[in-house]
């Protein structure tokens, strides 16, 4: 059976939405994401909110687009040297993102479910249980661990572009920079936060244009 393949230009169009798209959604993840008193009522009726669920599956699909992406520009560089530091990019970026996602996927449902109940109950103290399982060693080393992979696919992807000698040298290197930082900026105050938010989207429509640009002038 013949699979069907698509073009080097259609993938790497496509690449560039996915980039477009997960900068967009970075952006919201950080601006929709309610933040308050997180051992209070309020941290609780946070948790139970709709911008809390669409912040954090905001954040997910973005974690899923940005590898895509990068499996985009390998498919560009095919055949150069640059193809395999791509290929790498995309493997890890895949697997960072996995594990990532996993804690991600904890908080938007789990957290959910105990603010609903702490709300049902007025009771304040349910929000501890939240706050032990997010910081449980376990949860926190396989979030970790996803994060610094995420960083260095991300670094991995603007070498590669660096290098390429057909993008634009300095196209992935912002959103390289930004995504280093994703663990440092969860310690950011909440105006910050989403000022990164912004930032990631604004890196990740740079690079969604040079690789559209790119792709045109192969057709």
């Amino acid at each position: 059976m013949t699979v069907p393949h698509a073009s080097p230009d259609r993938r790497t169009q496509m690449g560039a939405v996915a980039f477009a798209i997960a900068g967009v959604l970075f952006a919201v993840y950080e601006v929709v994401a309610p933040r308050a008193d997180e051992t209070t009522l309020d941290g609780a009726s946070a948790w139970a909110s709709a911008g809390w669920s669409i912040a954090h599956i905001s954040a997910i699909v973005g974690l899923i687009l940005i590898p895509l992406g990068y499996g985009a520009i390998r498919g560009f560089l095919d055949g150069t040297p640059q193809e395999r530091t791509a290929y790498l990019a995309a493997v890890i970026g895949y697997i960072g993102s996995g594990l990532t996602i996993s804690y991600y996927g904890a908080e938007v449902y789990g957290l959910k479910a105990i603010g609903e109940r702490a709300l049902a109950d007025v009771d304040p103290s349910l929000t501890d249980v939240g706050n032990d399982f997010r910081l449980d060693p376990t949860a926190m080393t396989v979030f970790v661990i996803g994060l610094l992979l995420i960083a260095v696919a991300a670094v991995l992807a603007s070498i590669a572009v660096w290098r390429s000698g057909s993008l634009p040298r300095w196209s992935a290197v912002p959103l390289a920079v930004l995504l280093a930082t994703m663990l440092p900026q969860f310690f950011f105050p909440h105006v910050a936060r989403i000022a990164w938010g912004v930032l990631v989207a604004i890196a990740a429509l740079w690079l969604a244009t040079a690789l559209w640009r790119a792709s045109r002038g192969r057709s």
